[in-house]
């Protein structure tokens, strides 16, 4: 991630920019179009017209890849936190399975364990020696509680007791390293610039197209422009677990904070 330079900038800025680049582009190709207006004849438009629509094609096909990439992205990153969910609900049923005082002991280290995972979830991107504490946090209560179940099992070496509480907490650290390695995933940059060069040259085409009619069609080219860029900044979007508009949800994450009935 420290390698991704437009990970690392405003989404919102990021698509500000490609908007005014499109706009740009039009522009400077509407101004070619418009020299090369009297040496263009009927065949010329016609080539022309061929090859914007073969471009907005591939930007179409381009998009809507991107889109399922970080569409998919966003919808395992759901999943992971359900599994993570479902996990620590696990484990912390089988506390009860534990001999005292390890029963309840760790089932309040399993409370703590919650609300790191939700802190870090709430997280600013930017806030990155928190997160780090965060992790560091995790990683040391993880620690606690494996060490309280192996203090359990040698006074209750029981497969069936501990031994499913070891396997439950085993679960954990699998669903934790998973969501960890999920949220660490991006769509590759390199798609992203392929993206913007595709809408700016398209913009270029569709401002030349407009300098050898007659006529500048611009309200309808600005408006074209605008709903790619609203595109772009929801592929973005969802590819930013954290700090975009649309968040994972973590309701059932949430849920197990409610104090569960005796």
């Amino acid at each position: 991630m420290a390698n991704d330079f437009l990970y690392a900038h405003n989404s919102i800025l990021i698509v500000a920019i490609l908007f005014v680049l499109i706009m740009a582009a039009q522009e400077a190709g509407y101004r070619i179009g418009r020299h090369h207006q009297r040496k263009s004849d009927k065949d010329v438009k016609a080539q022309t017209s061929t090859i914007q629509a073969g471009t907005l094609g591939l930007l179409a096909l381009i998009l809507g890849f991107a889109f399922s990439m970080s569409l998919q992205t966003y919808n395992s990153r759901t999943e992971a936190v359900i599994r993570e969910a479902n996990a620590i609900s696990t484990a912390l049923m089988r506390t009860h399975l534990l001999p005292a005082p390890y029963s309840s002991l760790t089932r309040h280290q399993l409370q703590q364990y919650i609300d790191l995972r939700l802190a870090l979830s709430n997280t600013n991107f930017a806030m990155v020696k928190e997160q780090e504490a965060l992790a560091t946090q995790t990683d040391s209560l993880q620690r606690k509680l494996w060490d309280q179940a192996v203090s359990a099992a040698r006074i209750d070496p029981n497969p069936v007791t501990t031994g499913s509480f070891a396997t439950a907490l085993n679960n954990v650290v699998v669903a934790h390293n998973e969501r960890n390695a999920l949220l660490a995933m991006h769509v590759p940059e390199v798609i992203l610039y392929l993206l913007f060069i595709v809408f700016i040259m398209s913009g270029a085409l569709i401002g030349y197209g407009s300098g050898l009619g007659q006529r500048r069609t611009t309200l309808p080219a600005a408006i074209l422009s605008l709903m790619i860029c609203l595109v772009v900044f929801i592929i973005i979007d969802l590819d930013r677990p954290v700090r975009g508009i649309v968040k994972v949800d973590q309701h059932s994450l949430e849920r197990l904070k409610q104090p569960s009935k005796p």
